[in-house]
């Protein structure tokens, strides 16, 4: 599983250590030990996973920009945990409303040793963070209207909104509100991934 992985990264520009990597593969394993008794994501194949999980979450990594970011709607902490395994030295909060998910990820926080993740159970429009964020993740939400709506408070003034998408919203892009400004569409490149994957950067318009 370790050579499949690092075959798959050899394919895109990250740079991920082998301890890094080790931490990915044991990530996936949990994954796939927990999935069988609380269905945390309907990918069962510990090899799909690595591509539509893990490589899925880890090639947002170059358009993080600052240090504290959120993964809203996390679901079995994607893209959150991978992010935050390659990227040690950033902040994550996971935020999930389901209790089984927040489980799974403080276990895997525990059993791997990141500091750098808090897994907070919570809806969205609740959680009120003492500190805001310089990113706000999503790869799960149902439209780009209700994660701007519902997630409004949590970016600080110069942070972003990191939505990850399957094409190109173009409908939900051109109706974005007036204080709100989309920075770019990026393609995605996700070896061995079908299908379109795009991550969609959105800022107050102030900027």
């Amino acid at each position: 599983m370790l050579q499949r992985l690092q075959a798959l990264l050899a394919e895109t520009t990250l740079e991920v250590n082998e301890r890094q990597a080790e931490q990915l593969v044991a990530l996936v394993g949990l994954l796939d030990k927990w999935n069988k008794a609380y269905n945390l994501t309907s990918v069962r194949d510990p090899e799909s996973m690595l591509v539509r999980h893990i490589m899925d979450s880890l090639v947002v990594s170059p358009y993080l920009e600052g240090e504290r970011f959120i993964d809203v709607g996390t679901g079995p902490g994607l893209p959150g945990l991978p992010l935050a395994i390659i990227n040690p030295d950033k902040q994550f909060v996971l935020l999930d409303s389901l209790g089984k998910r927040i489980r799974f990820i403080r276990t895997v926080v525990h059993q791997l040793g990141l500091t750098n993740v808090d897994a907070v159970q919570s809806r969205v429009e609740a959680f009120q963070p003492e500190q805001k964020f310089d990113g706000v993740l999503s790869r799960a939400f149902a439209s780009l209207d209700d994660m701007l709506s519902w997630c409004a408070h949590l970016p600080a003034p110069h942070g972003r909104f990191l939505a990850l998408k399957g094409v190109i919203p173009e409908q939900e892009l051109q109706s974005l509100p007036a204080h709100l400004i989309c920075h770019g569409v990026y393609p995605l490149h996700v070896p061995e991934q079908e299908g379109d994957r795009h991550l969609v950067v959105i800022s107050q318009a102030s900027q």
